[in-house]
């Protein structure tokens, strides 16, 4: 968590994970050529899956430049996870504080039907 702090810029004390108590990082297999896009549609559906539950999660920036860097890849071997990795992000989960927020207004524009 320091480390992502210290990547994102902010000054010493701030918390870029909202305190929360519960983390789930997802990692992609760098050796498949769709990597990203599947380890994306992960964090989307475990974000999906929170919400079914009752609980918030919000997307953690960062963890590519987390997990490229020599400290990221000493963490994965302490984990036993061997390989090359890319670090897609950490998906935090909690509950909500207060009530849910309302969605905001979608621009217009921004659909297009074609047929």
């Amino acid at each position: 968590m320091e480390m992502n702090r210290e990547i994102g810029g902010w000054p010493e004390g701030f918390d870029s994970f909202y305190g929360v108590l519960v983390v789930l990082l997802v990692l992609a297999d760098k050796a498949s050529p769709n990597h990203v896009y599947d380890g994306s549609l992960t964090m989307g559906n475990m974000m999906l899956a929170a919400h079914a539950l009752g609980l918030g999660s919000c997307w953690i920036n960062r963890a590519r430049e987390e997990f490229d860097s020599a400290e990221g890849k000493a963490i994965l071997r302490e984990l036993g996870i061997e390989g090359e990795w890319e670090g897609i992000g950490p998906c935090i989960v909690g509950f909500i504080d207060g009530a849910e927020p309302e969605a905001k207004e979608r621009k217009a524009g921004r659909i297009v039907w074609v047929e």
